[in-house]
């Protein structure tokens, strides 16, 4: 895919960081997959990496946690059939704009 941003380079597999704050809790998720430009560095995630990713951030949250560095392989690992549902993260905001098949 053609960068949305720069739009000077075609994407490549890669590995990026998120970064999530709600209120006082700020979670980094290092080594996520996805897919960077090497132009700009701009980064995508498909939608299964992303409602785990917004999955984690919510039950972290909720947990009370609210400052964390995780890494994407060793914490956020929901199975396949659970990574195409809209996260359960208790923002009504957050879940009507997750991804839906």
């Amino acid at each position: 895919m053609i960068c949305l941003i720069c739009r000077q380079a075609e994407t490549v597999d890669g590995l990026t960081s998120i970064n999530f704050e709600r209120g006082e809790m700020k979670l980094v998720v290092n080594s996520v997959p996805a897919r960077v430009c090497p132009k700009c560095g701009e980064a995508y995630v498909d939608e299964k990496v992303a409602v785990r990713l917004l999955r984690a951030g919510g039950e972290m949250s909720k947990a009370g946690i609210s400052d964390d560095v995780i890494e994407y392989n060793n914490h956020v690992t929901l199975s396949d059939s659970e990574g195409s549902l809209p996260p359960k993260v208790g923002d009504s905001s957050v879940a009507e704009n997750a991804p839906s098949e």
